[in-house]
Formats: C-alpha cells, sequence, structure tokens
C-alpha cells in the first residue's frame, strides 16, 4: 500500500520518529506528493534544525505558510499540480495570537500580552511549546484553507507531549495553584495577602520590582480566558483522534530509533491514537537482493582480471555490505512483528544527505511509487 492510499481522505497527518531518521524531510516529501497529486498542502515544522527551508529551496520559512513556487520542483523533473504551502512555528508567536484569539476584550489582551510575568513564562503557561503547535494545527484546520496539514514533530520522546498537552494544559488550568491565584479564600487568603505581601514588598524596595502587582494582574488577566483554553484543548485532543487525522512513524533500521519506533507505536495504541504506517527511512539497498554473494566466488572470479590482494579488498567489501543488509533485514522483519505493520514503505540510503529540491523529489517517488514500483526503485538504488 503506498502512503497516498494510506493518506486517502485524510486532513491532518502528524508524522512522528526519533531524531536523525530523515523525519523532517519525510513530512516535506509527504507533502510534496500530496501536492503533485493536485491537493493544497500545508507542511508545518518545529524542527530546532530548520531544514525545511533549505529542502524545499527557499532561504527561511516563518510562522505564516508560505507558497513554494511550482517552478522550484519542476527544475527537478517534477511536475505538481496542487499547492505546495510551508511554515515554521514560532511557539511564542502562536501563544500571543492564542491568547489574542481567546481574551473577552482588548484590554484583556493587552494586559496579558504586555505583562512582565507573561513575558517570561508564556512557554510554560502553555502547557508545553507542543500544545502551542498543535493548537496552530487546529486553527489552520478550522479555517479550512487546506486539503491536507502534514505536521513534522520532535524527536518521538518529545512527541508523546503532543499526545499529553491538552490534558496537561487543561490541568494546569484546573489546578489548586493557579486557583489559590485567582480566587484565594480561608487561609490561604491571608497567605497571598499578608506573608508574600511582605516578601514582594521587600523586594520591591531592593528590586525597584513590582512582582506582587504583576502576579496579581497576570493572574486576574488570565482569569478570563480559562474557559477558552479549556474549549481549545478539548478541541485539540478531539482533532488529534478524530478519523480524519493520522500518524505516521518515521524510523531508520538502527537500533535505537528501532526501539523509539516501537515505544512511539505503543503509546499510539494506549492513547487510542489513529497509525497511519510506517516509514523506514535510509534502508539498506541490498535488503532487497534474493541471494547474498559468496565472498570466496567472488575473490575466485576478480583474481585474474584484479590481482588476488584487491580481488580479496572487493570480497571484503562485499562481504561488510551484505552483513549491514542482513541488519536491515532484521531490523525491518522485527518492525513488521511489533507494529503489526505488513507492508512499511522503505526508502532506500541516498547517496548524499536529503538537503535540496532534487533529494526530495527522490524521496518524494520512493514514498508514493505503488508496491512494485518501489522494489525497483530499491534494486536501482543498489545499482541492478
Amino acid at each position: 500500500m503506498s502512503v497516498a492510499e494510506r493518506l486517502e481522505g485524510k486532513s491532518v497527518c502528524v508524522v512522528a520518529g526519533s531524531g536523525g531518521v530523515g523525519k523532517t524531510t519525510s513530512s516535506a516529501a509527504l507533502a510534496l506528493g500530496l501536492a503533485a497529486a493536485g491537493q493544497r498542502v500545508a507542511v508545518i515544522t518545529i524542527d530546532p534544525a530548520k531544514r525545511l527551508a533549505n529542502a524545499l529551496g527557499m532561504q527561511e520559512l516563518g510562522n505564516e505558510p508560505r507558497l513554494v513556487a511550482p517552478a522550484v520542483f519542476a527544475a527537478a523533473g517534477l511536475e505538481v499540480k496542487g499547492e505546495l504551502w510551508a511554515m515554521m512555528l514560532d511557539a511564542k508567536a502562536t501563544f500571543d495570537g492564542l491568547i489574542e484569539r481567546l481574551a473577552p476584550d482588548a484590554a484583556t489582551r493587552d494586559e496579558i500580552l504586555g505583562n512582565r510575568i507573561y513575558s517570561e513564562l508564556s512557554g510554560a503557561v502553555a502547557g508545553s511549546q507542543e500544545f502551542t503547535a498543535i493548537a496552530r494545527l487546529y486553527d489552520l484546520h478550522r479555517e479550512g484553507d487546506f486539503d491536507v496539514l502534514v505536521l513534522d514533530t520532535p524527536p518521538s520522546r518529545n512527541a508523546l507531549d503532543f499526545l499529553d498537552a491538552p490534558d496537561r494544559l487543561t490541568a494546569f488550568f484546573q489546578g489548586r495553584a493557579l486557583k489559590l491565584f485567582l480566587t484565594p479564600t480561608g487561609f490561604a487568603a491571608k497567605v497571598v495577602g499578608r506573608g508574600t505581601g511582605v516578601v514582594f514588598a521587600i523586594m520591591k524596595r531592593v528590586t525597584g520590582v513590582d512582582l506582587i502587582s504583576d502576579l496579581s494582574v497576570f493572574f486576574r488577566s488570565l482569569g478570563g480566558v480559562v474557559d477558552g483554553f479549556e474549549e481549545r484543548a478539548a478541541g485539540v485532543k478531539a482533532l488529534l483522534a478524530d478519523p480524519a487525522t493520522t500518524f505516521l512513524i518515521v524510523t531508520s533500521p538502527q537500533k535505537e530509533p528501532v526501539e523509539e519506533a516501537i515505544f512511539f507505536r505503543g503509546k499510539l495504541r494506549e492513547a487510542g491514537m489513529p497509525f497511519g504506517g510506517l516509514v523506514i527511512n535510509r534502508v539498506d539497498p541490498g535488503v532487497g537482493e534474493p541471494e547474498p554473494l559468496d565472498p570466496q566466488a567472488i575473490v575466485e572470479e576478480l583474481s585474474g582480471l584484479l590481482g588476488e590482494p584487491l580481488a580479496k579488498k572487493v570480497s571484503r567489501t562485499v562481504a561488510d555490505a551484505q552483513v549491514l543488509a542482513e541488519r536491515d533485514a532484521a531490523a525491518i522483519a522485527r518492525l513488521r512483528a511489533e507494529l503489526d505493520e505488513r507492508e512499511p514503505i522503505l526508502v532506500p540510503l541516498m547517496d548524499a544527505d536529503v538537503h535540496d529540491v532534487a533529494g526530495l523529489v527522490a524521496v518524494q517517488r520512493h514514498l508514493f511509487a505503488p508496491a512494485a514500483d518501489r522494489e525497483r526503485l530499491l534494486a536501482e538504488a543498489n545499482g541492478a
């Protein structure tokens, strides 16, 4: 089954995986393939490496989607019938925008955004950087300007925060600490009103900063957006579990990425999140070879042509390559079994790191090729 079949009818694709497996490249290639087929697609990344812009032939990306010129891909031999848009999420700007949407009035909005405490702690108050990313995804989805949204996530154990962020944000707003600041009563009111007042008064004289006033304004203003945040968190959680959303896991055949992929698949299963399939990137092309070559036969066949010393070096190189191919084959077999994924999509190890449009187009072709053609492409990558 190709990626196109797996993503048919989906409006949101969350791409997860460990670091260093080509996840950002895969996200861009997925979005590119969908756009090539005629859809209007936006790829969104919060990858701090910021490689997405380079892979798309752009100087930089911002917090709003930018259209990638079709001519960029035409030069690499790919016709894009739809539209490909790309953006790099700015978590702080995204959360500021969320405050602007949810504030009941302009005065509350300005109080929060201009508050010293908010400026220092807005990332923490958001619940996590991941929540702001999903909140932005949620807004783009509601606006309905794109057929498909592809979200590139941080390395997988951090990507689990996407699953937990809505609940953690709700827990923050329902927490006792926040309620104590918003509506202190009884002994808590005495503590807030007297004990901390003395401490903060001393701090004000020493530093000139009226911290208690800043805290009071911040939490009082925040109280006006609590209901909106809780509703947004519920909406985000519903979007992640929606049948029109799917999670694709990207990995490589190495030990640690394989473990990460198995771990993340288990978390998706526990959370009841939709799993769309597995992409195994950077696979040794020799995995597709039907029979291993006999090193001794290579020596005997090449000795007359190259001389025995050089023939033995060739034989050792072939033997090493076959060991790598066997390792990859074993990893693929384990992933198939552990993830219950009988048809993972294999993308071969490229001659060079994918950092430009030509490389991106090559990855896209492997992802979207039918099964029979993927086998042929894998064989071609092995020089067959």
